[in-house]
């Protein structure tokens, strides 16, 4: 069959754009028939992914980074089409590419192709969000979402324009802490709630994100579950002590200092006082929401991953 590739020439700041004959190089040299389209503007490669699916092309390829991956996979799965999903298949071209890592897909080209071609999937849970007002908005995510001080420091590292890749995000996140908000919130999940102050909470169907951040270092996208955390740090001394200990996956995680709270469930209802940011897979979703909720779809999503 043939596969659509969706590029995204703006995904790592234009740098997409600049490699898109060695993204057709790569994908030829793997023997891939395919046919590529570019997007134009935010929200086009979810047009352009739920049309692909409609028009029976298999595999789905998105080409980008995460903020594109999670673009395709949303029209993929909001689309009106009623049969049997597609494979998705990813070609990294982001600065982070924490989807691409946490799956263990190759980070160069001709890897990625290869991985491709070879055609094994294996199928993937996906977190679903209900937020704002009523729930009357939807997206799903691949990777991770959170609130509070995370698309916080999504909203900062968005403005900086000098730096590059994951640089970028620790400047972003330095800033973020320093201006040390905080949050009120009310918490509710399979077997348990909690009320009260919180400087974060993260939700992860993946653990790496921000290409250098454990957030949520025992999730799994093959479990069933959502795993989130939630803690407050009260002051900017203690976040910045802690913050170190969010790039351990292991021994030594920030999730085992008593302040934070890791739990795996099949659903998570939020409510803050104070209006907060929210993001999905890094793309802000709502500068200031109330509202949100979480829940898991279990292997709903095929991906083309290394046997």
């Amino acid at each position: 069959m043939t596969a659509k590739v969706i590029l995204n020439p703006y995904a790592n700041r234009w740098r997409a754009q600049a490699r898109k004959d060695e993204l057709i190089a790569a994908l030829n040299h793997a023997g891939i028939q395919f046919e590529l389209e570019t997007t134009t503007a935010p929200g086009h490669g979810l047009k352009l992914a739920a049309q692909a699916i409609q028009d029976g092309f298999s595999p789905i390829i998105a080409a980008g980074g995460d903020g594109s991956i999670s673009e395709v996979v949303n029209g993929m799965l909001d689309s009106d089409y009623r049969g049997e999903i597609p494979p998705l298949g990813v070609m990294p071209l982001g600065s982070a590419n924490d989807f691409v890592v946490n799956l263990n897909l190759p980070t160069e080209l001709i890897g990625a192709a290869e991985i491709i071609a070879a055609g094994n999937t294996k199928a993937i849970d996906i977190g679903m969000i209900k937020f704002g007002p009523d729930l009357g908005s939807q997206r799903f995510f691949d990777n991770n979402s959170a609130i509070g001080l995370e698309p916080t420091i999504t909203l900062i590292q968005q403005r900086i324009t000098k730096l590059k890749g994951v640089l970028r995000y620790l400047v972003a996140t330095l800033m973020g802490v320093m201006q040390n908000p905080q949050w009120t919130v009310h918490l509710e999940w399979d077997n348990g709630n909690y009320t009260g102050p919180a400087t974060l909470v993260t939700i992860g169907n993946n653990p790496l994100t921000g290409g250098l951040f454990y957030m949520t270092p025992d999730a799994d996208p093959f479990d069933g579950k959502l795993t989130f955390v939630y803690g407050s740090m009260s002051t900017r001394l203690q976040i910045l002590r802690l913050l170190p200990r969010t790039m351990k996956p292991q021994a030594g995680s920030y999730i085992e200092h008593p302040n934070i709270h890791q739990v795996h469930s099949s659903w998570l209802k939020i409510h803050t006082e104070q209006p907060t940011p929210l993001h999905a897979d890094g793309e802000i979703q709502s500068a200031a929401v109330h509202d949100i909720e979480y829940h898991i779809a279990e292997n709903i999503l095929p991906v083309l991953l290394p046997q």
